[in-house]
């Protein structure tokens, strides 16, 4: 398989071999897989990523760039400053792990334990993170060789706490982004990449536009008029209420959501009401999600949800109120940096290997960079050909084939080097 892949972008795409970078290339590919296991083996959860952190800053610092740690309590950055004059691109990597207990059979598989929601549990790598950083690693690696073909400077990002900071705490992209991380030197473009366990090696999927959805938890509070289930006639009924605000909401999807242009869903995942059988509780608690790919389909659904969450419960004798908390923005894939960047891709990958598709409506919080610079997201294939067995993210039994790995550093190099060079 290495020697195939030599040969491809050897003959095919000379340019690395113009620009002396395949060398580079071929023999990063043992570290490249050195340094995913080793995250894989000794994950870290979310804003506890304090030996990921240090293993990234004196790699970093290894290679002779400016280092910056403790941003957003455990990122780290690192700055290359090209031999030219130029723009500012940003790389990002996600690297923290999740509280899953693997289920595999790898020599590297995790058996670190932790705690999460006051609940002993596994700690795993169950969504690729720890390919990510190991990808980006290589990627600045490689380009720290390669000062003298950089017009301008790289910011490589490793992001903490992507799947969410623990409760009462901040993180993440939006706290790195508060931190200054776009600024000094300011950013004028970043890119990323997810590995996808259910796209094979040597795939590139990407859609312009809304690619992931943007993510609010909503809850809302039901009041009634406590009374005996034998006498409803004396109360109101907040249990009913609720049943008639959960059906409203659902019409707002499917009747007033203009579904041609985007997805969206709303989903109300947990409901609370009562203490026996026999009593007609006083209020009532919904708890949900709201995912939305378009930013006007997104306020008119928030605004029409606040409308009739409070209209219903008047109907019916009670109140209502509901409130929104921002979970990601919308992965957004700037069409025109989509199309500047598609022909990187392609020599990259070849045509047949770029794929475009539709959207999800999974969240990922890369889209806080996306609202303030142009970005492009992108997934790289990490199943292996002809495997029928499904390894879905989040889950104990998720596998990555590391033969896909490299792919994901040849992209973000040659994305880069084309985008500064243009």
């Amino acid at each position: 398989m290495k020697l195939l892949y030599v040969l491809v972008f050897f003959g095919c795409f000379g340019i690395y071999a113009q620009n002396g970078i395949e060398k580079d290339f071929v023999e990063i590919e043992s570290k490249l897989i050195e340094w995913r296991r080793y995250f894989h083996e000794n994950p870290e959860l979310s804003n506890r990523e304090f030996k990921t952190a240090e293993k990234i800053a004196q790699h970093l610092k290894s290679l002779g760039l400016e280092v910056q740690t403790g941003i957003a309590h455990t990122g780290v950055v690192g700055i290359l400053k090209g031999n030219q004059p130029g723009k500012v691109v940003a790389l990002r990597a996600d690297i923290d792990a999740l509280p899953v207990t693997e289920n595999n059979d790898l020599p590297f598989k995790s058996t670190k334990r932790s705690s999460f929601l006051d609940q002993e549990t596994g700690v795993s790598h169950a969504c690729g993170h720890d390919g990510h950083t190991a990808i980006l690693m290589a990627v600045a690696e490689v380009m720290a060789k390669h000062k003298d073909k950089i017009k301008g400077t790289v910011k490589f990002i490793f992001q903490p706490a992507e799947e969410g900071a623990p409760p009462g705490e901040e993180g993440g992209a939006k706290l790195m982004i508060e931190e200054g991380v776009l600024e000094n030197p300011k950013v004028d473009v970043i890119f990323g990449l997810h590995l996808r366990s259910m796209v094979e090696v040597g795939q590139l999927h990407y859609k312009p536009g809304g690619a992931m959805a943007a993510v609010e938890r909503f809850v809302i509070n039901v009041k009634g008029k406590q009374t005996h289930g034998a006498s409803p006639w004396f109360g109101v009924d907040p249990i009913v209420i609720s049943a008639k605000i959960i059906d409203g909401l659902q019409t707002i999807i499917s009747r007033e959501s203009k579904l041609i242009n985007e997805a969206a869903v709303i989903t109300v995942g947990k409901m609370t009401s009562g203490v026996r059988f026999n009593i007609i509780p006083e209020s009532a608690e919904l708890i949900g999600t709201v995912r939305t790919l378009d930013p006007d389909m997104k306020a008119m659904i928030i605004k029409r949800m606040t409308e009739m969450t409070e209209t219903i419960a008047k109907a019916y004798g009670g109140e209502a109120t509901i409130s929104f908390t921002n979970q990601t923005g919308i992965t957004y894939n700037d069409h025109d940096l989509v199309k500047q960047m598609l022909p990187s891709m392609v020599k990259v990958a070849g045509k047949s290997n770029v794929v475009q598709i539709k959207a999800e409506t999974i969240g990922e919080d890369f889209s806080y960079f996306q609202e303030k610079i142009p970005g492009f997201y992108f997934y790289l294939g990490g199943m292996t050909k002809g495997e029928t067995e499904l390894h879905p993210h989040h889950t104990p039994s998720f596998f990555i084939d590391e033969s896909g790995l490299l792919l994901g550093v040849r992209t973000l190099t040659q994305m880069t080097l084309d985008y500064l060079n243009q």
